[in-house]
């Protein structure tokens, strides 16, 4: 079973370079000041969401960030995970997949009705995994988003 820790401030040099890596691998432009004021405070315990780190604490081999909303048609909280990654030399070991399974379930005896998550229109393999899972497109509905 993959260890799963909820990240604090004590983290953010570890945590920092996993998220570099993932933003260098999927595109995502983002200064270094823009990426410690996003993770700074869900490190800090800000109730709109947290990071948990997988793998031993000192040297993760991923994270995750779920943050947190509420839906009337959910039910309650729900979250949706806003970044999942994992180092590419261990993947395929079924990380994500017990990070996926096993976090929300934990959440779910605190309260949370629903996760949602977002996948690339490209990568039909990853779109199977979710669907594994568990996770379901919602074909009535198209993600959109407005930067401000």
């Amino acid at each position: 079973m993959t260890q799963l820790t909820l990240a604090k401030p004590e983290h953010f040099a570890q945590l920092v370079k996993l998220v570099a890596d993932f933003h260098a691998e999927d595109g995502i432009t983002q200064t270094d000041a823009a990426r410690e004021a996003a993770i700074m405070p869900l490190l800090e315990g800000s109730p709109h969401g947290a990071i948990y780190l997988a793998g031993p604490s000192k040297a993760p081999v991923g994270y995750v960030v779920l943050t947190f909303g509420w839906s009337l048609e959910m039910g309650g909280m729900d979250g949706f995970v806003d970044e999942i990654y994992i180092r590419p030399g261990v993947r395929g070991r079924g990380i994500g997949t017990e990070i996926l399974t096993s976090l929300p379930a934990q959440l779910a005896g605190f309260g949370l009705k629903a996760v949602h998550l977002e996948v690339d229109r490209d990568k039909p393999d990853v779109q199977r995994l979710y669907q594994k899972m568990g996770f379901e497109a919602r074909d009535r509905y198209v993600l959109m988003t407005r930067a401000l």
